[in-house]
């Protein structure tokens, strides 16, 4: 890696590093790669950022990619939705909802705008935590705010409820989410059917779903 620093081959060496982190999975290499490109006077971009946070959340090394954060923000870095959502989904996949809702609030401060896949990552974090009442709030807000849900929001929060054994609130929402044109995916078919067959939702579902 010095080589490739010595001689100024930079792109080369944000390749190697890409590579550490994505496909080979070298988080610490990829970090010591990384103050070595700080060391040869390269500024890391925000891809590069997003790259290490990515790995860092995968690694569950949670606490090193809040504080790369918080530097970035310190230093005053124009930060984008997709650096946020790195962080969020890596909380929530390691059930730190409170920390994910804590970045989540203040991306308006930061004059972020959540999208789709920031308000799908959070509904799926509060599902599987048991906190449906609570991706419901966020399904409303995203209509409130004018961020659509798309098929995967609906997909995600009626399989939380049917996990959750709230299969009328469900139903519901299947038949919303047919009228606006989405359909049932694989997984919540499958859920829907092993339900079914355990008596434990409404056959009714069925021609909804046959519809979709």
């Amino acid at each position: 890696m010095d080589g490739y620093c010595l001689r100024g081959e930079m792109d080369e060496t944000k390749q190697v590093f890409d590579l550490m982190v994505s496909k080979v999975g070298r988080i610490q290499d990829a970090q010591k790669l990384f103050s070595e490109m700080q060391g040869c006077g390269q500024l890391p971009n925000v891809n590069t950022y997003a790259v290490i946070l990515d790995g860092l959340c995968n690694n569950k090394q949670l606490s090193k990619a809040l504080e790369m954060l918080r530097e970035m923000e310190s230093n005053k870095w124009e930060l984008d939705i997709v650096i946020y959502n790195i962080i969020i989904e890596g909380l929530c996949k390691a059930g730190n909802m409170v920390s994910a809702i804590d970045v989540f609030s203040g991306l308006s401060s930061k004059g972020v705008q959540p999208n789709v896949r920031t308000y799908n990552i959070m509904i799926s974090g509060f599902c599987k935590g048991g906190l449906s009442s609570e991706a419901e709030k966020l399904l409303r807000e995203m209509g409130e705010k004018g961020c659509f849900p798309d098929g995967w929001t609906y997909n995600i929060i009626i399989r939380g409820l049917l996990n959750n054994n709230e299969p009328s609130k469900a139903m519901r929402l299947i038949q919303k989410m047919v009228e606006l044109g989405f359909s049932a995916d694989a997984s919540t078919m499958e859920l829907i059917v092993g339900l079914l067959s355990m008596d434990i939702v409404d056959p009714a579902l069925l021609p909804l779903l046959k519809d979709s």
